[in-house]
């Protein structure tokens, strides 16, 4: 930024397809190396499609949803209300969260952060692009972002994560040597995982998954 500023179009940001869940990502915190806190975007292109994955946040983090294009329709805790353009819908950390899209090529702006912590980034940007190009078929290229990854965020959960690529990339050997890792680093937060994460499932019906779980 020579002149201290930077302009761009939500639209230019790259578009991540979400696991298979029907979301699509558009990273726009590691567009502009942004620190301050998290944020980015999701969009849908059709009425329908999925918009904000469900999740509780149980980093911590407390979000601001802001619906800048179409109509959202979020679910919060037990309630679900529609949001059109305008609207700014704040969640506290451990609340459930999702939202699906009613109008084509909505786009809701996500930021968050966790109060009175200086923000670091967590790295879970990388490993979707990761995941995103194991599916479209460059394992190579996707496992060298995981690994650049696992400087940010928890260490037990950095090292689970590419655990849960390796698996899926069809490497039992390195995703068991990752999990063991993970496991040394902090077993009780994996086993929160482990039993029912589908990532693993390739290698589960191998001996060395039940050694793990016991």
């Amino acid at each position: 930024m020579p002149n201290g500023y930077e302009i761009l179009d939500l639209d230019d940001l790259d578009r991540i397809p979400y696991r298979g869940s029907g979301e699509v990502l558009r990273p726009l915190r590691k567009r502009l190396g942004f620190r301050p806190f998290g944020v980015n975007v999701w969009s849908a292109d059709a009425d329908g499609d999925g918009l904000i994955p469900g999740h509780e946040e149980e980093s911590g983090h407390e979000e601001l949803y802001v619906v800048v294009r179409g109509i959202a329709r979020f679910t919060v805790g037990d309630e679900s209300f529609d949001a059109p353009a305008g609207t700014l819908v704040h969640v506290r950390s451990g609340t459930f969260r999702t939202a699906r899209a009613i109008e084509a090529r909505t786009m809701v702006l996500a930021a968050g952060a966790k109060e009175g912590e200086a923000f670091e980034p967590g790295g879970w940007e990388d490993f979707h692009l990761a995941f995103a190009l194991l599916a479209a078929g460059d394992a190579a290229a996707g496992r060298a972002l995981m690994e650049g990854g696992l400087s940010d965020g928890p260490a037990w959960a950095r090292h689970y994560n590419l655990a849960c690529y390796e698996a899926l990339a069809g490497e039992a050997d390195r995703a068991f040597e990752q999990l063991r890792i993970a496991r040394e680093l902090d077993p009780d937060a994996i086993m929160k995982w482990l039993p029912e994460d589908s990532d693993l499932d390739p290698i589960r019906d191998d001996p060395r998954f039940e050694e793990l779980v016991r």
